[in-house]
């Protein structure tokens, strides 16, 4: 709901600003939370050695005093003024349509795992076919998914076909905004800039997967990576988020989005010098600072651009569904990229992230007319 509040909150020409605070609100709440965390519970008493249930007890206290702010703000601000159409419903109409969401919780889950026979004779016999038991797996898993899917539908159509949830609330909620943003853009353009958000990230994202295991393989201790990537990458993360900002509001998001998208894929590369140097503590910094650096001006244009894409009639539903799709692909893929490092190694696996990204850069530029 956050970025809900965010798009309705400001004109689209400082959407860019306010994606860079978001990412800084939200990487502080995790620095916060995670070494923050640990920082108080190590002062309280506990240590690796010796646990102390007073010293975390106390932590989570000051843990969820922390989380007040975020609601004394919450209640602080004020509604967004926007010309959205309001629909009122009963409390009845509510229950019914939460009972729709549990039953198709349930209906994925229970189909998901009735298949698990049939997917393992699938499978073997698949691997003999190709001859490759990962593209096999695939092949399967993505099948067993949409048969899962198709389940979690149809139980959703049979509870809507009943009217045991109010059509009109559901038409509303999920298929009016989905509706909405196909007759905005037209069934071409809208594939196109569905295109664009499920694949933006695949670059960093399927070789985020193996970035900690190549740091180990490469002799870096835990001290050093946690230090490095996480604490001085944070940091790193927070000022490309920041930058991207403001180039943003300076040349533009079409600009700032093509910029982090090429970013991506070439800073993979520095990977291929670590892999060739080693243990070596400046180039671990150089390569670090310039993928955060890339990957915060990267994500800010591109909360920017999803921003922009929304009808205000309908932000939360819209942005859900834009925020979830651009994971999605990139992590469906990063679920082989060990497989790719097996078969490859260390060096060709960065170059093939390197090339996957090349797509999405002439995907970026189709949309130009869109953007600005």
């Amino acid at each position: 709901m956050i970025d809900a509040y965010r798009i309705e909150s400001a004109d689209k020409d400082m959407q860019s600003m306010l994606s860079a605070t978001y990412i800084a609100g939200y990487r502080i709440g995790m620095l916060v939370a995670g070494a923050g965390g640990l920082f108080v519970a190590s002062y309280l008493g506990s240590t690796k050695a010796l646990y102390s249930y007073d010293a975390w007890s106390g932590t989570y206290m000051i843990m969820a005093a922390v989380m007040l702010i975020g609601v004394a703000t919450t209640l602080i601000i004020s509604e967004p003024d926007t010309k959205r159409q309001e629909v009122e419903y009963s409390t009845t109409d509510y229950a019914r349509f939460f009972l729709l969401f549990l039953s198709i919780v349930v209906a994925f889950i229970l189909t998901f795992n009735a298949t698990a026979g049939l997917v393992k004779d699938t499978k073997e016999a698949l691997i003999e076919v190709f001859a490759n038991k990962h593209l096999a797996g695939f092949i399967v898993g993505t099948a067993r998914m949409m048969i899962a899917l198709l389940g979690a539908y149809i139980a959703a159509r049979a509870l809507i076909a009943f009217n045991i949830v109010n059509r009109s609330m559901v038409n509303n909620t999920y298929v009016d905004p989905v509706k909405d943003f196909f007759n905005r853009y037209g069934m071409s353009v809208a594939v196109l800039l569905l295109a664009v958000i499920g694949l933006y990230r695949v670059s960093d994202i399927v070789l985020g997967v193996m970035a900690n295991i190549f740091y180990q393989d490469m002799g870096f201790t835990k001290v050093e990576i946690a230090t490095i990537s996480k604490t001085f990458g944070l940091f790193m993360t927070l000022a490309g988020g920041f930058l991207g900002g403001v180039l943003a509001i300076k040349v533009g998001v079409f600009r700032v989005l093509f910029l982090g998208a090429l970013l991506s894929a070439l800073t993979n590369l520095l990977f291929i010098v670590l892999a060739n140097v080693g243990h070596d503590i400046t180039w671990l910094y150089v390569t670090i600072a310039m993928d955060n650096l890339s990957a915060g001006i990267a994500t800010t244009a591109f909360i920017a651009f999803l921003s922009s894409l929304t009808n205000i009639q309908f932000t939360a539903v819209q942005y859900a569904i834009f925020s979830s799709l651009m994971t999605l692909l990139p992590k469906i893929f990063g679920g082989y990229s060990g497989t790719l490092v097996e078969q490859f190694g260390y060096s060709e696996f960065f170059v093939i992230t390197t090339l996957i990204g090349i797509p999405v850069l002439w995907l970026v530029y189709k949309v130009k007319p869109y953007i600005d």
